[in-house]
């Protein structure tokens, strides 16, 4: 029977750790931190004083914590085990988070392993479907379309104009490869729709969730690249080029032929005007307006979106899980845009100078 410890996950995933308490305590289960029992695994990713203090209260049996916290645990450990007879193991790491989520996959088996056709699916003629797909009930797929892979197409989606490629999620009721919106009006003031021939191009290990909408592109396609993750909701319009790894959270609407880069977080119910660009590593606060184009490693919020990268405190495990960033490179950044000031008023100072001389010199 396979061991169901800590130790044994941590050395399948070959991660660096550090422990303090009592070694090698079974695990049947995962649990938030305050409702965890003694042979439960939980996570903090947090080095707040509130936090370390949740920490040591839970009953939890095995908990993943931040290395930076590891002297502060072992010192207020002391009191807590002398005063408590359940067993305990903390296990310091660099990222919690990510190992809580490694582990309880391994624990849990969370692959979606669905294969096959549903008798309720209605496939094109010309349409192409790879090896270990799902389709679901009322799935469509379209002429013409392709599908990767190990690729899971739910219930009731509705697949046109579009190529899918390998290990991807799309989940139920989203709607892809529809016309956009795009008219232009005659000299009658009526409306006349502009043509769509392009396609929608969704790259390897990406995730769509639940109703979301993704036009096919006019003259060129929509493109999603590499393991983007769209959250439920979703409106993407034509033209629209998304980049790797990208996060576009639940209600997000971008405009048509807007180019979105690479580690980006979108935030709840933002909205993306067309026809602009959007920098790699770039975090969009919740409810945003964005009008302009956005630098790389920017943080924008607001209505209309501007620059608060500067103004904000987000802890360096937010900041790298939604854009890729770290206090660290934003510190080296700022300082550097302080020094180009600084060298910009002393400039502007000797100009004056300069000019202060000159006219004593002129009129003496």
């Amino acid at each position: 029977m396979v061991e169901r410890t800590v130790e044994s996950y941590l050395e399948q995933l070959e991660y660096n750790y550090t422990f303090l308490g009592q070694e090698r305590i079974p695990i049947d289960n995962v649990a938030p931190i305050d409702k965890g029992t003694s042979s439960h695994l939980s996570f903090c990713s947090s080095d707040k004083h509130e936090d370390i203090e949740a920490i040591l209260n839970s009953n939890s049996g095995i908990i993943l914590c931040k290395k930076s916290i590891v002297d502060v645990i072992r010192q207020k450990n002391k009191f807590i085990s002398s005063n408590s007879s359940l067993p305990k193991l903390f296990v310091f790491v660099d990222n919690p988070r990510l190992v809580f989520i490694k582990i309880a996959r391994l624990m849990k088996d969370h692959k979606d392993n669905r294969k096959g056709v549903s008798k309720l699916a209605i496939i094109a003629d010309s349409a192409k479907i790879g090896r270990d797909c799902y389709l679901g009930d009322l799935a469509i797929v379209g002429e013409g379309c392709i599908v990767g892979d190990n690729t899971i197409i739910d219930s009731s989606i509705v697949l046109k104009n579009s190529i899918v490629g390998n290990n991807c999620t799309l989940q139920s009721g989203s709607i892809v490869g529809e016309d956009g919106f795009a008219f232009e009006r005659d000299n009658n003031m009526n409306l006349e729709k502009f043509p769509h021939y392009g396609k929608v191009i969704i790259k390897n290990n990406v995730e769509i969730f639940a109703n979301c909408s993704i036009a096919r592109g006019s003259l060129t396609n929509t493109v999603i690249e590499e393991g983007t993750k769209i959250d439920a909701l979703c409106h993407i319009a034509h033209n629209v080029h998304i980049g790797k790894n990208t996060q576009v959270t639940a209600g997000v609407v971008v405009g048509g032929s807007t180019i979105i880069g690479n580690n980006c977080w979108l935030g709840l119910n933002s909205t993306i005007k067309h026809k602009i660009k959007i920098g790699d590593n770039v975090i969009v606060g919740s409810g945003s307006s964005v009008i302009q184009n956005v630098e790389d490693k920017d943080i924008v919020a607001g209505n209309p979106a501007k620059s608060i990268k500067h103004k904000i405190n987000i802890s360096d495990d937010k900041l790298f899980l939604m854009g890729g960033q770290s206090n660290e490179n934003r510190n080296e950044e700022h300082r550097q845009t302080f020094q180009k000031k600084d060298y910009s008023i002393k400039l502007k100072g000797l100009t004056y100078l300069y000019i202060l001389i000159g006219t004593l010199l002129t009129t003496a």
